[in-house]
This record gives structure tokens, sequence and C-alpha cells, in this order.
């Protein structure tokens, strides 16, 4: 008998009735908290991933890109200001592309802001140009901007290049702030379940000192609770994964939804390309392996504690 309680396989063979049944309202209970903490654990690696790869989107846009802007002026040939702008910018170090945009082009990206089919032409629109500096290496924008000051007084030099650190440092406190919320969420789970392995303990009491103090280890005790809050940590986790990754499956509907509607173009630039990859999803699924894991250890080291009271 005593080799068959040292032996969780043998006993677990041999016992047609658990120590901790499968089905109560506490057990129920518990994984409906697991469900949520995993909900919530999973919403926020699903946000941390889409900000990262928006934000690397957005940089991979404007980082190697900067933009002159020629302010229209009363008396001033606009038209002849842009394309002596163009042949500056054509000359500067580390530019690689330059493209002007036209009257109706500037016009159309007022669009999103201002509605379709408004008549711009009495509204002071600035020409824009749009230019393309190398990859490799960080061109010294100093130069072209001195060079456009100095022919062209009206023209303005935007680089882009400012902005992108700032997108890519807010895109860092973000990442920051999901890992102390991802960290919160997982001692909350640590906590429920610790709560609920003490109650199991106290409730099976009887039956966990006859088997501790007949001979069997801490560590096949521990196994029997571990094994069952392992599995209520996966039916948990699972829940509260699939919620949330059918929860991004419909807002990426909704996001592509809006994109068909026309008159929906605002909403459209608010929200961006809302939507996870192949890693959002993959990091999904950690989750539930992460809460798993923490449920088994969390109750594993409860039993523990319980034990060396009892002794």
């Amino acid at each position: 008998m005593k080799e068959t309680l040292n032996n969780p396989a043998a006993s677990e063979k041999q016992s047609m009735h658990p120590i901790l049944p499968n089905d109560t309202v506490a057990g129920r209970s518990l994984i409906a908290v697991i469900a949520i903490m995993s909900f919530l654990a999973a919403l926020t690696v699903g946000a941390m991933q889409i900000v990262r790869a928006t934000a690397t989107e957005w940089r991979g846009d404007v980082a190697h890109e900067v933009t002159i802007q020629i302010r229209p002026v009363e008396n001033n040939d606009i038209e002849a200001e842009t394309r002596r702008a163009v042949e500056i910018a054509k000359k500067a170090p580390g530019v690689t592309d330059v493209q002007a945009y036209t009257k109706q082009e500037s016009e159309k990206l007022l669009e999103p802001w201002l509605g379709a089919g408004l008549d711009l032409s009495a509204l002071p629109v600035p020409r824009l140009i749009k230019v393309r500096i190398q990859e490799i290496g960080d061109p010294d924008m100093m130069k072209l901007r001195t060079m456009l000051s100095e022919n062209i007084p009206n023209a303005i030099l935007d680089d882009h290049r400012n902005w992108s650190k700032r997108i890519a440092l807010v895109a860092n406190m973000i990442t920051f702030a999901g890992l102390v919320v991802l960290s919160l969420v997982l001692m909350g789970t640590v906590l429920c379940v610790s709560f609920a392995t003490r109650g199991a303990v106290a409730a099976n009491r009887g039956i966990v000192e006859v088997l501790h103090f007949i001979g069997a280890r801490n560590s096949y005790i521990a196994h029997i609770f571990q094994r069952h809050f392992l599995m209520v940590g996966l039916k948990g986790g699972m829940i509260g994964a699939i919620a949330a990754g059918l929860l991004f499956i419909l807002l990426r509907f909704a996001i592509s939804f809006l994109h068909a509607i026309e008159s929906r173009g605002d909403a459209v630039i608010f929200f961006g390309t809302v939507g996870l990859n192949g890693y959002g999803y993959l990091g999904i699924i950690s989750v539930v392996g992460l809460v798993a894991l923490v449920t088994a250890l969390g109750s594993r080291m409860t039993v523990h504690r319980t034990l060396r009271a009892i002794d």
C-alpha cells in the first residue's frame, strides 16, 4: 500500500474515486475566474503585438522619407517654386527619389478630414514634395534644409525621422505597460488558485491527513492537486484565449467592413488596420500554457506549505 501511495501513476489506476472531484460549484467558479484572467492576458498580448506591428509599419513607411511643403504666398508662383524645390532636392546628398504632388493630389490628401466633393480652390492648399532618402546610413538633412531656406523661403522641410523615434518610444512604453498588466493578471491568477487550493485541502483535510500519516509522500499529495488544477488552468485558459481570439477576428472583420464603406473614411483613419498576425495568435496560444503552468505551480506550492503546517 505504501508503494502505491508513493507512485502516483499506480494509485490513479487503482483509484476509481479521485480525492478532488472534477465537477463542483467551486471548480466551475475557478474555471470562470481563470477564463476571465486568461481573456485579459490574451487581450494584453494581442494589443501589444498590434501596437508593435503598427508602429513598425508606420516607421517603415516614414523612416526613409522626408516631405517638403511649399506654402502658397500671394504674388508667388507656387508651380515654379515647386519645380525649383524638386531640382534642389534631387541634388541633395542621400536623396534617391523625389516626387511632387500635383494640386489635385494635394487637395485629395485633405478629403479624409474635410470630406470629398468640396471645392478647395479658394483655400491656400500647400504643395507637397515627397523625398525618398537612402536606407543605409543617416543622411544629413540639414544641408537640404539650408538650401531650401536660401532659395525658397516659403519651403518647409519636415523630417519624419524624429516622429519615427517618438513612435518607437510610445510603442516601447505601451509594451512595458502591457507587460506590467500581464504580470498583474498572472499574480491575480496565482492568488485565486492559492485560495482555491487551500479551500480544496481544507475540504479534504481528513483524507489528506490520512494519506500523509500512513506514509504518502508530500510530492504524491501535491501531484494530485497539481494535476487537478493544471486541468482547471488549461480549461479556463483555453476558454479565455478562444474568446480573445474570436474578439480580434470580429474586430478585424469590423475594420474591413469600415474600409468598404466610403462614408466611414474618418473611422478607418482612427482605427487603422487593426488585426493580429501569426505571431499575435501564437502569443494568445502561449497564454494558455502560461496560465496552466502558473496554476499548477501555484497549487503545488500551496499544498506543500499546507502539508508542512500539518507536519
